[in-house]
């Protein structure tokens, strides 16, 4: 069995640097790194319906947005397979039969589904296909047989129900599905970074996303506004590093290079740090800095996402294409997984032989 990486998003929105800093840059990097036999990428808009039901051209439209900023980020179509949830009804099928496979107590258990539900405000009033999404996530993963997970660690509890469903689908039926390992962003900014109040992590719903197709001088006014932790009376008061996004912003995408170029008063972050907690460095040259490196790192990123909007049905084109390739894997998954449940009536011609012998007899 070869590495197959599978990854994807909620096409419920523009991407941001949270995404991008949990999981776009390490999807990229490994896309280009090679050390893979497939890479699945894919907008989860079967997922993203289980709480916005109601609102279906709001995912309808973040589909291209989110497509759009794959690709801007790095993601090459010739390198890893990006396909529409939706399009794949070998999914639905395969939940159907994982859900099986699991009982309710065990999916309520799962303290991300508890939390998914109390930040939703579902407590009272769960739509059932929300809840069920674990057995849904462990299709999705089961189906390209997937060795590897790119996600958070808040993710853990899933990727554990995707096993256990694998290993109860492997003992009860035939050895098919493949047990996932997941991979963890490398640091602990990169697990979660803090939205630009510093507080939670970035999102969406939050409002405190700079988004990788922002512009300049919207990142700017996002910079701004970004909380520094405590409050200094003076410029000459010891800065605070905890709870400031500033630096953690600085941790996640400044280098060396950086501060040659935009401020050569300090070589590394490490000396900028030791200053700033000793006092006499304002909040708002941290601030400038920061949108300095931001606004490098992105400029490239808007540059590319710009002339992609130039041809938006070769979007529709790339998508469908990936899309055809992954029901090309999933149909031959879903065969084994059929042959595996002896449901493949048509197929199992040891079966229908056996069946006109009895009635001949």
């Amino acid at each position: 069995m070869g590495k197959i990486i599978l990854t994807g998003d909620r096409p419920t929105g523009k991407l941001h640097l949270g995404h991008y800093i949990g999981s776009l840059r390490r999807r990229v990097e490994l896309q280009n790194a090679g050390g893979y036999d497939k890479m699945f990428v894919f907008m989860a808009d079967v997922q993203a319906l289980t709480d916005n039901a109601d609102n279906p051209e709001k995912i309808r439209q973040n589909i291209i947005e989110v497509a759009l900023d794959y690709l801007s980020a790095g993601l090459d179509p010739e390198k890893c397979t990006l396909f529409i949830q939706s399009q794949i009804p070998e999914l639905a099928e395969l939940t159907t039969y994982l859900m099986n496979l699991i009982s309710v107590s065990r999916v309520q258990r799962n303290p991300t589904v508890k939390t998914e539900i109390k930040m939703r405000n579902f407590e009272a009033n769960i739509p059932l296909g929300f809840f069920c999404y674990p057995v849904s996530q462990a299709a999705d993963i089961t189906l390209f047989k997937a060795t590897t997970v790119p996600a958070g660690e808040d993710q853990e509890p899933m990727l554990e129900v995707t096993r256990e469903l694998v290993r109860r689908f492997n003992q009860t039926y035939a050895p098919v599905l493949v047990e996932p390992e997941i991979m963890l962003p490398e640091n602990a900014t990169a697990r979660r970074l803090p939205g630009t109040d510093g507080k939670e992590k970035m999102s969406k719903s939050l409002g405190n996303c700079i988004y990788l197709s922002d512009s300049a001088a919207d990142v700017w006014k996002k910079v701004k506004k970004m909380s520094n932790g405590e409050p200094r009376m003076s410029l000459d008061e010891p800065g605070h590093l905890e709870g400031n996004a500033v630096f953690t912003y600085l941790e996640a995408f400044s280098s060396d290079e950086d501060f040659a170029e935009f401020w050569p008063e300090f070589k590394t972050l490490e000396e900028l740090k030791a200053q700033y907690v000793k006092g006499g460095i304002g909040d708002g040259t941290t601030k400038k800095f920061l949108n300095n490196v931001l606004n490098k790192f992105m400029e490239p990123i808007r540059q590319r996402r710009h002339e992609f909007e130039q041809d938006i049905p070769e979007i529709y084109n790339i998508l469908k294409k990936g899309t055809e390739k992954a029901r090309e894997t999933a149909a031959q998954t879903m065969c084994e997984v059929r042959s595996a449940m002896q449901i493949n009536y048509f197929d199992d011609t040891e079966l229908i032989r056996q069946q006109s012998e009895r009635f001949k007899g």
